[in-house]
């Protein structure tokens, strides 16, 4: 199935991108999970998965605000890739660890790769994105 092309510059704020908002709920669902995690993951894994799965959504917003400079844009665009990708390795731990369910597992790991597919196409297309 084709991706959705959004129309960039019809928008206004951070939030109304596809992959803020994706990133967000993706976010919140791990949140919710990784309550459940034992205690002595509480300074390991659980506030790494957290930590970088909100990280995807802050780069995304900061590199809205940077898109006057296609070059910061980019950048941005691949740090919120590399951490949609951190994010599934913290993932791929918590299923390993069954603090995780298989399909939670699946499922968030295939949010995080239409995350980064996003993420990737902005990054090729900055000119759809960044300010002439």
């Amino acid at each position: 199935m084709p991706e959705e092309k959004q129309e960039p510059k019809k928008l206004q704020y951070h939030w109304e991108i596809d992959a803020y908002k994706l990133s967000v709920q993706a976010a919140m669902e791990i949140y919710e999970l990784s309550k459940s995690f034992p205690d002595e993951e509480k300074y390991s894994l659980t506030d790494q998965i957290r930590k970088y799965s909100r990280s995807v959504s802050a780069q995304i917003a900061e590199g809205w605000r940077r898109r006057k400079y296609r070059g910061a844009f980019v950048n941005k665009m691949n740090e919120a890739e590399s951490k949609a990708a951190e994010t599934q390795v913290w993932l791929e731990y918590a299923a390993k660890c069954q603090y995780i369910s298989k399909d939670s597992y699946t499922h968030l790991h295939y949010k995080y790769q239409e995350i980064i597919g996003k993420l990737i196409n902005m990054g090729n297309h900055p000119e759809q994105w960044c300010f002439s």
